[in-house]
């Protein structure tokens, strides 16, 4: 636009009116060329433009496509992702709520032994109340305005309110001495703690679907060697600390089961609930109260547990033969990221992170040589064997055919009628290769359109001179198709990949912490690789949590299908 808002705020009628015919003829062309811009920044919608179809309006129709266009046909602009907000602690002044520890230990009832139906486990989160005699100030004091979240020193705060029955009672301990290998007996053994597991399991009874919540007690204890006399201790497994998860442990000493926690990452990641969505389905379809925090911590926990497969999955993309890249914008408490996805026919890699080559070289790793599909961002370019997306570009076209400007919309049609041709031979190829390739047949009119492109490459027309510039500077990622029809025209695997997430982001604003950030990533990887392999990523996921708590490794993807 030539005019900006300070400019049209001085135009009025008299001021016009009395300005020389010169002048009002310089105006008027200034005028004509704005109101063009103008009419075309309104009709730029997701079929004729690189915006994301989530910007056209709720009433607008999709057009059919056709058989040899369906794949320009396509919406493929950054879209959908998201997750939930991170439970992070608010702004100052904001009201928050009082959390139990979670992983406190509990001490054991022993009229709780025999099973009940009452499934409903409390981990109450509301605040002490306020003593009713005392004053309220009208000002608030220096102190006040600092005050904590969380915990306040000298509270009694709460705890969690045991109303549950006991399904199940496991005592944990040694089955030889650990000085001598005798084997122990269960009546010299003397229980010294415990702690509760809720959690959720299949129905046990067979040919009936649901799902059961269970309350077990696990007993550690100490056991006495008959023969040494040496104390041999059991205690709950973990494993060991990680400074990049802070105050995150992980072990089984914890009120949150794996397949309950799991069933709250799908909540979180897969169903986009936020937290507090989450809780209230709990409490009202299972029974189950949790607060707000605990759920926050199962995702978080969840997402360290993943960890360790992410250098799998980029070990795998890097022998992938051919990839999908595509990148959009993400939120972190008003940071602005980049939500990063690689995609192969088996693998789907999310990472969330600046905008960088040092980014993209950890998400292919050193020893990546296939062919890479991807829009015209410049990092991309570092890639030997790389593919240009036709759909970005036909899209452009199709604009530039609306545009008021004649360059631009006889410069926009020609593009679009090359584009079709070469399409409707590439499908011919895929169904029937030629006997001359491709390249050489379409070489002189390669040359006739690249000369276009450079007679528009210095336009007056901002999109004009764009599209023309992006066919050049890629000139031979656009058209090796020519000599390999069956590679990918375009790049909707990656922004398919995206979609669900950038929608979740759209719900949930982003993430709050860099913790949660990661976890968000990890869990949206592993999720959706199983998908890609047709595996059910839920009991996947929660022997993953299990066996980390016990401080194993993490079981691979190759086990996957076992689990299930």
């Amino acid at each position: 636009m030539k005019l900006s808002d300070t400019d049209l705020k001085q135009l009025n009628a008299a001021w016009a009116l009395g300005l020389q015919l010169v002048q009002k003829d310089k105006l008027l062309v200034v005028l004509i060329d704005d109101l063009k811009e103008a009419r075309e920044r309104l009709a730029a919608n997701s079929q004729n433009s690189s915006r994301p179809p989530r910007t056209d309006a709720p009433w607008t129709g999709v057009p059919g496509s056709d058989a040899q266009g369906e794949v320009l046909q396509t919406p493929g602009g950054a879209v959908a992702d998201k997750p939930e907000l991170d439970a992070k602690a608010p702004p100052k002044g904001a009201q928050t709520e009082k959390t139990p520890p979670q992983d406190s230990s509990t001490p054991i009832p022993s009229a709780q032994d025999s099973p009940m139906p009452a499934p409903a486990a409390q981990d109450s989160s509301t605040p002490a109340p306020a003593a009713q005699d005392s004053p309220t100030p009208a000002v608030p004091s220096p102190a006040s305005e600092m005050r904590k979240v969380g915990h306040q020193k000298g509270d009694p705060g709460h705890g969690r309110a045991l109303t549950l029955a006991v399904s199940a009672t496991h005592t944990h301990m040694r089955s030889h001495c650990a000085v001598c290998q005798a084997a122990l007996e269960a009546n010299d053994f003397r229980p010294l703690g415990g702690h509760y597991v809720l959690d959720i399991a299949l129905n046990p009874i067979e040919g009936l679907a649901g799902l059961n919540v269970t309350h077990e007690k696990h007993i550690y204890g100490e056991t006495l060697c008959p023969d040494c006399g040496h104390l041999n201790h059991s205690e709950p497994g973990s494993c060991p600390d990680d400074a990049s998860w802070k105050k995150l442990p992980m072990n089984e000493r914890g009120l949150v089961g794996p397949m309950l926690a799991s069933l709250i990452v799908c909540m979180a990641q897969r169903m986009r609930l936020s937290r507090r969505h989450s809780q209230e389905f709990l409490h009202d379809w299972l029974g189950i109260d949790l607060s707000t925090s605990t759920i926050n911590r199962c995702i978080h926990e969840a997402g360290r547990a993943v960890e360790p497969l992410e250098e799998e999955l980029v070990k795998e993309i890097e022998a992938a033969v051919l990839a999908h890249a595509d990148e959009t914008t993400w939120k972190e408490w008003g940071k602005l990221l980049w939500l990063w996805v690689i995609v192969t026919p088996t693998v789907c890699l999310f990472l969330i992170g600046d905008r960088s080559k040092e980014q993209l070289a950890s998400l292919f790793g050193e020893q990546f040589s296939g062919w890479l599909m991807s829009d015209g961002y410049m990092v991309y370019r570092k890639f030997k064997n790389r593919l240009r997306c036709w759909a970005h570009v036909s899209r452009k076209a199709r604009g530039l055919e609306d545009a008021f400007n004649a360059e631009a919309a006889t410069f926009g049609k020609d593009v679009n009628l090359w584009l079709d041709r070469l399409m409707k031979a590439i499908y011919e190829a895929r169904e029937s290769p030629p006997q001359t390739c491709l390249t050489i047949t379409f070489a002189a009119e390669l040359a006739a359109f690249k000369q276009l492109c450079e007679q528009h490459r210095d336009s007056t027309h901002d999109k004009t001179r764009a599209l023309a510039r992006e066919f050049l500077n890629d000139w031979e990622a656009f058209w090796i198709v020519l000599q390999y029809p069956f590679l990918p025209l375009t790049n909707n695997e990656a922004e398919r990949a995206l979609r669900h997430w950038v929608i979740a982001r759209l719900i949930s604003q982003g993430t709050r912490t860099a913790q949660g950030t990661r976890a968000f990533g990890l869990l949206a990887s592993v999720i959706e690789t199983c998908r890609k392999r047709k595996i059910l990523p839920w009991p996947y996921l929660a022997h993953i949590i299990a066996e980390r708590r016990k401080g194993n490794p993490a079981p691979s993807f190759a086990s996957a299908a076992l689990v299930v």
